[in-house]
């Protein structure tokens, strides 16, 4: 097996960009633990170097730090940087408002233009989503966005705006995807393959209970103050919509014995099943820089594919779950952020 097999790539609007970025919520909150600056930028320099140069998420300090680290580089094109514009509240979507949205973003980030600017938009009863995009696609044409992307909209809107925006308008949607969470299956890749859409997906490792270090664990307690955010999450969703503690174990060691078949990890197995659905450009991996990183067991999602056998394996086990009624129980896409 190569040390170093070759990346994987993907286009997503102007950029070819490799198909795990990095993503920066921990910058959020100490809940997630805390770096100091120094040693987050320099984990950013590590992680460009290896080839991951797809950086994504607006919260907490994540626009200033990577605004930083991007203007430090010696081609600033050398990254791609997303972040977003969330509207959570009822608002009038003038160009001006729009564009005051956009400004605030590029300071942030110390650039003249957006590299991947995406829109989430709360309350889908009030159709003024259409109207910024709309502003959101002039700026576009302006030259201070080089691509417009979605967050957590649903099917039956994605599908809205794509067709009535046109083609390429909208590159892609940034939604929650995995072994355990497969919601996009249903409905969403079918409006990705009509408009030639690609998704971002988060969640992809559960906020890291798909990886070797909880196999055979006992389920942990949400409020012992030992997990992050994100495990606090993604806990409930394995245990009470998902399934059960016991069946998860049982998919890891479904995992665990694939992982061994290819000489991979149970994360490199999770991520490669979501890799493999064509309709997903990228999957983003948090990181909590300087604290917990895995470039170079992330290197190994490269160089290998799951076999037929090794998703019937999988199969077997999802069957058993809930995974199939999450789209109901939860809600499509984003529901349960609204």
């Amino acid at each position: 097996m190569s040390s170093s097999p070759p990346r994987e790539t993907f286009r997503l609007g102007p950029f070819i960009t490799p198909r795990i970025w990095n993503g920066l919520w921990q910058l959020s909150s100490n809940a997630w633990g805390s770096a100091s600056v120094n040693k987050i930028r320099q984990g950013m320099v590590r992680h460009a170097a290896m080839g991951y140069t797809g950086f994504a998420d607006h919260y907490g300090s994540a626009e200033i730090i990577f605004g930083q680290f991007q203007q430090s580089l010696p081609s600033a094109e050398s990254v791609v940087g997303a972040t977003k514009w969330c509207v959570f509240k009822r608002i009038n979507p003038t160009r001006t408002v729009v564009l005051a949205a956009v400004q605030e973003r590029m300071e942030r980030m110390r650039t003249s233009r957006v590299d991947l600017l995406q829109f989430h938009w709360q309350d889908y009863s009030d159709k003024g989503y259409l109207t910024a995009l709309n502003h959101l696609c002039d700026l576009k044409e302006e030259g201070i966005i080089s691509a417009i992307g979605l967050c957590n909209f649903d099917t039956i809107r994605t599908d809205e705006i794509c067709t009535q925006l046109g083609p390429g308008a909208i590159v892609s949607n940034q939604v929650q995807f995995s072994i355990i969470d497969n919601r996009p299956l249903h409905g969403m890749a079918d409006v990705c393959e009509k408009h030639g859409l690609k998704l971002l997906t988060y969640g992809t490792l559960c906020g890291g209970f798909l990886a070797d270090k909880w196999l055979g664990a006992t389920e942990p307690d949400s409020y012992s103050g030992n997990l992050t955010p994100s495990q606090r999450k993604y806990l409930d969703v394995i245990v009470k919509a998902w399934g059960s503690w016991e069946l998860f174990q049982s998919l890891l060691l479904v995992l665990r014995m694939i992982g061994d078949r290819h000489e991979r990890s149970i994360a490199n197995v999770a991520t490669r099943w979501v890799l493999d659905h064509p309709f997903v450009g990228a999957v983003i991996i948090g990181v909590r820089l300087g604290l917990s990183e895995h470039p170079d067991e992330n290197q190994k999602v490269w160089g290998f594919r799951l076999t037929p056998q090794d998703n019937s394996a999988i199969e077997a086990i999802l069957q058993r779950s809930n995974g199939r009624t999450i789209i109901t129980s939860i809600g499509d896409c984003g529901a349960e952020y609204r």
